[in-house]
């Protein structure tokens, strides 16, 4: 065995015990080994597995005894088969592998944006984190479950009321759906996260909604991005009803903006291709430096589970 194939194996999470603490130079190497960006076709839950295995597995991103955050879409009273919600066993799936990996606690957030207990209910997300650990899921409406916080590397947004959990949370992951957005152009992994704050009418507007989501990136950017595309709504999102085609994939990246612009450019969004810069918020994380939406120089796998 190479020293990267060892530091592969090590960094996914094969044999936890006796090893030493990688450097920084080694944490690089090992990350190297992976692919940017995995693209898995297959069920739900199997494919999820299989993407997050395929960039190192949930190991690389979880560490025993941490906080995580998992952020899906479940803002809708809406079933699965309508894409406006994240599948219930995605969000599973990245529970289970989150206990495996160690972690010690886990929250499943959204600030819903229709009736919370219904959409909690009928997406089947509630269930699905119930079956593993009840209570884990929560919407959180009340102001009493936020604090306000800086947002220093802002460049319009320079503060905004986050979740408690948010805030002491060693690692958030970004759990979309794919679908578009009338707005942003597409709701995926970055503007997802604005479920974590309690006023995101001002993302509307008081500021420019695509410089705001990437200023809400400098504060809350997942580390691992695992975009739920078994259903993409291509019209009429965020709540649809729309257009909803049928991908059965997953796709995962320890890039946000790699993951979305994966995402931009698989699929066709209001009934045409789309480039990653097209959409502006994609284009300006790129361009201040928070992922790469330069997919064309990545590396990417796809395979079937």
């Amino acid at each position: 065995m190479n020293r990267r194939d060892f530091l592969k194996w090590q960094i996914a999470g094969i044999g936890m015990l006796n090893l030493p603490v990688l450097s920084l130079a080694d944490k690089a190497l090992a990350a190297e080994a992976f692919p940017d960006v995995a693209i898995v076709k297959g069920s739900p839950a199997t494919a999820t597995r299989a993407a997050v295995d395929m960039i190192g597995g949930m190991a690389r991103f979880v560490k025993p005894g941490q906080k995580v955050v998992i952020k899906p879409n479940m803002s809708f009273a809406r079933t699965p088969e309508t894409a406006t919600n994240t599948h219930p066993e995605v969000v599973r799936e990245v529970i289970v592998m989150c206990k495996e990996a160690g972690a010690s606690k886990i929250r499943v957030l959204d600030h819903t944006l229709q009736d919370s207990e219904q959409s909690l209910q009928r997406s089947g997300i509630r269930d699905a984190c119930n079956s593993i650990e009840p209570g884990i899921c929560h919407h959180l409406e009340t102001v009493s479950f936020y604090q306000e916080a800086g947002l220093p590397d802002g460049k319009e947004m320079r503060t905004n009321a986050f979740m408690r959990d948010v805030l002491e949370a060693d690692v958030i992951i970004a759990v979309p759906v794919a679908k578009s957005h009338g707005g942003a152009g597409v709701s995926l992994s970055l503007k997802g996260q604005m479920g974590l704050v309690y006023d995101r009418k001002i993302m509307h507007s008081r500021y420019d909604l695509h410089t705001s989501i990437v200023d809400l990136a400098t504060r809350v950017k997942p580390a691992l991005s695992v975009i739920d595309a078994t259903r993409v709504l291509t019209t009429n999102g965020p709540g649809g009803p729309g257009n909803v085609i049928t991908p059965g994939e997953v796709i995962a990246s320890a890039d946000p903006v790699a993951a979305d612009a994966t995402a931009v450019a698989s699929y066709e969004w209001y009934g045409r291709k789309m480039q990653p810069r097209q959409v502006a918020h994609i284009r300006i994380a790129h361009e201040r430096g928070l992922g790469r939406m330069d997919i064309e120089a990545l590396t990417t796998k796809r395979t079937t589970a």
